[in-house]
C-alpha cells in the first residue's frame, strides 16, 4: 500500500503512476525535437522488418503520435492507475503495467503474422497491391501506452466492478464493469470489420487479455495484495 507523504495533486500522485507519466511526456518531446529518428528507433515494427528491435516491445510503449494521443492515455492512467497502485502497491502495479504492455504488442504482433501470411500468399500469387501491403505492414510503426492502459482499465472494472463512472458522451453513469464490457466489445468489433484507422485494436485486446489472466492467476494463488 502506498502513503502519499507529498502535498497537492502531483505531489500526492504515487511514484510509478507519476514516473510513467514524466517518462511518456519527456519522450514525446524529444520525438517533437526529432522528428522520425524516434520513431525508427523506439517505435515498434513487424518482427519482419528490416526495423525491428526486440528492444522495442519495450520503448514503444513510452512513444506516441502527438500530444492528444498522450493526453488521453495518461488521463485515463492517472484516473485508474493511481488508485489501482495505492491498492496494489508500487512494485505490483508496475508489474501489471509492464505485463499487460508486453501482451498488448505480442498480441499485436501476431495479428500482424496473420495478416503478413495472407498478403505472402497474395504476392507469390502474382499481386502487387498485396505486395504493396505487405511492405506498408512491414514499415508502419506502432506506438502508445494504449495497451497497458487498456489492462489497467480492466484491473479496475474487476477489482471494484460496482463502481460507477460518469462518461463525458454520452453524459451518463455506469458501473465500471459495464464499462469495460463496452470497452471491449467495441474494441472486438473494430478490430475484426478493420475500422478505426491506424488504431492497433488488438493491442488494446491483448493489454485486456493478459491483464485478466494475470489477475485471475494472482486471485488463484492469493497474491492479489502482497
Amino acid at each position: 500500500m502506498y502513503i502519499s507523504r507529498g502535498s497537492g495533486f502531483w505531489g500526492a500522485m504515487p511514484p510509478v503512476v507519476k514516473n510513467l507519466v514524466m517518462i511518456n511526456g519527456v519522450m514525446l518531446l524529444i520525438t517533437m525535437l526529432t522528428g522520425e529518428f524516434m520513431y525508427e528507433k523506439f517505435a515498434l515494427f513487424y518482427f519482419d522488418s528490416p526495423l525491428f528491435k526486440p528492444y522495442q516491445l519495450v520503448t514503444h510503449m513510452f512513444m506516441h503520435g502527438g500530444f492528444v494521443h498522450l493526453f488521453f492515455n495518461m488521463y485515463a492512467l492517472v484516473i485508474f492507475g493511481i488508485v489501482l497502485e495505492q491498492v496494489w502497491g508500487s512494485k505490483k502495479f508496475f508489474t501489471y503495467y509492464m505485463i499487460t504492455g508486453l501482451g498488448a504488442a505480442a498480441l499485436h504482433s501476431f495479428v500482424l503474422y496473420l495478416e503478413a501470411s495472407s498478403l505472402h500468399s497474395a504476392v507469390e500469387a502474382g499481386n502487387m497491391v498485396a505486395a504493396q501491403n505487405l511492405n506498408i505492414l512491414k514499415m508502419t510503426p506502432t506506438v502508445g501506452a494504449s495497451g497497458a492502459v487498456y489492462g489497467v482499465l480492466l484491473a479496475y472494472g474487476m477489482l471494484f466492478p460496482n463502481n460507477r463512472l460518469q462518461l463525458l458522451f454520452p453524459p451518463v453513469a455506469l458501473k465500471a464493469k459495464y464499462f469495460v464490457m463496452i470497452f471491449a466489445a467495441i474494441e472486438l468489433y473494430m478490430g475484426f470489420s478493420n475500422t478505426g484507422g491506424n488504431v492497433a485494436h488488438f493491442a488494446h485486446l491483448g493489454g485486456m487479455l493478459f491483464g485478466y489472466f494475470l489477475i485471475i492467476h494472482w486471485k488463484k494463488n492469493n497474491k492479489m495484495y502482497f
